[in-house]
């Protein structure tokens, strides 16, 4: 759905620049039509009133099917009781100013084509379909002394072989994905895999990548440690996933690879602080603790190398209402400044589209008035408040 309104008196973050414009902004038929000032002013129009007016945020990492920490619980969870827990993960984030968001592990056509239609309330919806892990891997959710089948495969498939996979992508492609997923390392929920080992073979990566690539995509993995992250960088990954115990030696490769990072840190500190309570196993909480505090090192040690640094939550179960919180998480490490980019124009180039994450005539009209100037007051980007305005395609969402 597509809208018409003009914003006035807007102090214009675009995306980019450092310094604020202060101007109007029009929006028709969903695009941005004008920036400057004594623009038309029919139809809907909202007073500004100075505050700061940033793109809708974007969050490329994800979940809507992600309905629980526990990776077996979620997995063999009815199909139609997660698409509808995930469409009101979907409308939720869009309050909150998301309005784009990659789900990374998760989503499908038949969730796309709900929110095309406008079934649905949700964030412009780009999805890789259930994430592809080795046996035994980040995906494999079972614990080691049970044999059974993996179930639904919302989340994550296991899939094995070069051929195997092979099929695995075409289909995900075939069907709408906007990129592909991979497991590379192991994870903190996931019971049976050390951290920091590397997941799937060379071979395994390099015909996944090759897939995508074909098709004009990429390949995202999930990776922790120096050694996973070299693995799948070298291999063709495009975009590393977490990345947590980066070193500054692979910093250096994921720059001269063109490789990106997405962070995920309010993540670890949700399940450190509420984990236990949700019942988060033991070995879950201890991997989650390894991880907790390096992800703030792997952000400065990736953006001193060059990489493109974005930003994503990762947020599972109830932990879903911390996603404004990973804003102050990140904000620690790179300031209002870096962190609005991360948010807006730096996850749009990740995503590979240009028409979200910034200000500009052409763009599409999706906008965060916030209830302060996050220069002055940052709390103003991660605390909720009635004078917060989201605007989604020209339609006003709060």
């Amino acid at each position: 759905m597509a809208g018409s309104v003009t914003i006035t008196n807007a102090r214009i973050f675009d995306g980019h620049a450092a310094e604020l414009t202060e101007a109007d902004i029009r929006i028709e038929d969903g695009r941005i039509a004008a920036i400057g000032r004594g623009l038309a002013e029919d139809g809907q129009v909202i007073n500004a009133e100075g505050r700061v007016v940033t793109p809708g945020f974007i969050d490329n990492h994800f979940h809507a099917y992600g309905i629980s920490l526990n990776m077996m619980q979620m997995e063999a969870s009815r199909t139609s009781y997660v698409a509808l827990l995930g469409a009101r993960r979907l409308r939720r984030a869009l309050v909150r100013g998301f309005t784009t968001v990659r789900d990374v592990a998760g989503g499908d056509i038949g969730l796309s084509r709900a929110i095309a239609e406008g079934l649905i309330e949700a964030p412009h919806y780009y999805y890789t379909g259930p994430a592809l892990s080795q046996t035994g891997g980040h995906g494999d959710p079972r614990d080691a002394h049970l044999d059974m089948c993996c179930c639904g495969s919302h989340g994550t498939e296991v899939v094995d072989g070069v051929d195997a996979l092979r099929v695995a992508v075409r289909e995900r492609l075939r069907t709408g994905a906007h990129a592909i997923k991979i497991m590379a390392s192991g994870g903190v929920v996931s019971l049976t895999d050390p951290i920091r080992i590397p997941q799937y073979s060379p071979e395994e990566i390099s015909v996944v990548v090759e897939e995508a690539r074909r098709r004009g995509s990429y390949v995202a993995a999930h990776a922790y440690s120096p050694e996973s992250i070299v693995h799948a960088v070298t291999n063709g990954v495009r975009s590393i996933e977490h990345g947590n115990l980066l070193d500054r030696e692979t910093a250096q490769l994921m720059a001269e690879r063109e490789a990106v990072l997405v962070p995920t840190l309010v993540t670890y500190l949700a399940m450190s602080e509420r984990g236990r309570d949700m019942g988060m196993a033991e070995v879950a909480l201890r991997k989650n603790a390894e991880v907790l505090e390096a992800g703030k090192n792997a952000i400065e040690l990736a953006t001193a190398a060059g990489v493109l640094v974005g930003f994503g939550s990762d947020l599972m179960g109830e932990l879903e209402v911390e996603q404004l919180r990973g804003l102050q998480a990140q904000h620690e490490v790179q300031g209002t400044l870096e962190l609005l980019r991360s948010l807006t124009s730096r996850n749009a180039q990740i995503l590979g589209v240009d028409h979200v994450g910034s200000i500009r005539p052409g763009a599409n009209g999706d906008l965060v008035i916030l209830a302060d100037d996050p220069f002055t007051n940052p709390s103003a980007l991660w605390l909720e408040s009635e004078r917060r305005v989201v605007v989604q395609s020209g339609i006003v969402v709060t």
